[in-house]
């Protein structure tokens, strides 16, 4: 299993939300660069870089910290928020994305997704499946649908994707477990590459995304509170 700390973006910094409200921001660094080159100081291969100026104003923002930690570090960067055109994906790539994640364009535009999934292949497009009492969640976690998420997944792993991003927003930055269950349901009814993500508050959480057989685990406050160390983290890459 793949272990993917996180980083999320406004205004240049890197913070965290709790269950996705904007208002709940807490800073934990002015310079996501200097996070970046401590987790691959410690052995850490991949990085998850979330732009949520962008999911909030719905094109590519923080490009500029992307071209960044993709030219200072040799982390394999998964990077969302925002992207909603053929040019968003167009500077994400050539700022130094290895993968991008699209969510709320999958839910809201469909043929523009599979779009990008024809031209880049499915190794190079996570499909973001993000969810709310299991509907999917778009535009930052702003808005709400009727779409339900296992369905979605299963939906998009028949016409190709590989890979999926999932969320439960109630989970995530609570630091109190993972949305097992649900992961569950996901693997046994989709045999998708699973990357879970939100709840994650310690090692004894990844181990058991390891033994459901999650593809990843992305871990974000517990890094940024101490409830997991990067010793840790080093241990298990």
């Amino acid at each position: 299993m793949r272990i993917i700390p996180a980083i999320d973006i406004i205004n240049g910094k890197c913070v965290r939300l709790t269950k996705g409200d904007y208002s709940t921001q807490k800073i934990y660094n002015e310079n996501p660069l200097e996070i970046a080159k401590e987790f691959e100081d410690n052995g850490i291969q991949y990085l998850h870089l979330v732009d949520l100026d962008g999911a909030k104003s719905k094109h590519i923002v923080n490009h500029k910290i992307l071209h960044e930690i993709a030219t200072q570090t040799k982390l394999k960067i998964d990077f969302g928020g925002g992207l909603k055109s053929n040019e968003d994906l167009k500077i994400a790539f050539e700022n130094g994305a290895s993968q991008i994640t699209g969510g709320s364009v999958a839910a809201s535009d469909p043929a523009l997704f599979l779009e990008w999934l024809t031209i880049y292949g499915a190794e190079k497009i996570i499909l973001g499946a993000d969810c709310i009492n299991r509907k999917i969640a778009t535009h930052g976690w702003l808005e709400s649908s009727e779409i339900e998420v296992v369905d979605f997944i299963n939906e998009y792993k028949n016409k190709g994707v590989n890979y999926v991003i999932c969320t439960d927003i109630a989970k995530d930055g609570m630091l109190q477990g993972t949305s097992n269950e649900l992961y569950t349901e996901i693997l046994s009814k989709t045999k998708i590459a699973l990357i879970a993500s939100g709840g994650v508050s310690s090692v004894a959480d990844l181990m058991k995304l390891k033994e459901m057989k999650c593809e990843g685990a992305i871990i974000g406050k517990a890094i940024y509170e101490k409830k997991i160390t990067l010793k840790e983290l080093r241990e298990l890459c």
